[in-house]
């Protein structure tokens, strides 16, 4: 590869530009961007769900005791019942 060959040809393309195209002094852009009703409405609810707790610690708390305890019981039939529920709603 050539080096002196790259340098020409973009030499070629720089002679090549539109000179009508120049940049107006004194003018300047700026950005805006608006957020619509539905967006500020779903950055409510993300901040809300991001400020709560992932473990609602007072039913954790009260189930922890009663498994202590040795009070707490699974009923079979209404765990299978859900966990038909869930699988057919996949």
């Amino acid at each position: 590869m050539r080096i002196g060959a790259l340098t020409q040809v973009q030499q070629l393309y720089n002679t090549q530009k539109k000179p009508g195209v120049q940049k107006k002094a004194g003018t300047s852009f700026t950005d805006q961007v608006q957020i619509s009703s539905m967006g500020k409405d779903f950055q409510t609810a993300k901040t809300a769900v991001a400020n709560s707790p992932d473990v609602r610690e007072e039913l954790v708390a009260s189930l922890k005791e009663r498994i202590k305890n040795g009070t707490y019981e699974v009923n079979g039939g209404d765990f299978a019942d859900k966990l038909l529920e869930a699988y057919q709603g996949m």
